[in-house]
């Protein structure tokens, strides 16, 4: 699955997820007969969900550019490590705007891509849905 992510520019997009929260460049092709890019970057380990880097090409599309979800979370990073990858991403510069918590999911704590959008780091615990099997 991809989710479209509204990006400033592709290369500074691009540094960010993979130096900073170190996801895999999936794809960077050049479509010249629409003179952008299609790129794919994965988040480590992940089995199949990835985001497209989608530049604002229009005006209209231009106030969106870290604000999709209009001030909420609007994405969910979940990690089997929470404390070592909470350490390096305040390591690496991110901004954490809620501090960690322990919530009866797990621990969680809130922090802003580049552009501003909200995430949640989040470490699910063994109780929670997510580890279920759905009959």
């Amino acid at each position: 699955m991809h989710i479209a992510l509204v990006v400033n520019d592709y290369d500074e997009a691009i540094n960010f997820y993979t130096k900073k929260l170190h996801f895999e460049l999936v794809e960077d092709t050049y479509q010249s007969d629409q003179d952008k890019r299609w790129v794919v970057v994965s988040p480590p380990g992940s089995n199949g969900t990835t985001l497209l880097l989608a530049r604002a090409s229009k005006k209209e599309q231009e106030p969106f550019v870290g604000n999709q979800a209009g001030g909420r979370v609007f994405l969910f990073l979940g990690t089997d490590d929470f404390w070592h990858d909470y350490n390096e991403m305040i390591m690496s510069g991110i901004e954490f705007v809620r501090e960690p918590k322990e919530q009866d999911y797990g621990t969680v704590a809130v922090f802003k891509d580049l552009y501003g959008n909200l995430w949640d780091l989040v470490e699910f615990n063994e109780n929670h849905l997510m580890f279920k099997r759905v009959k």
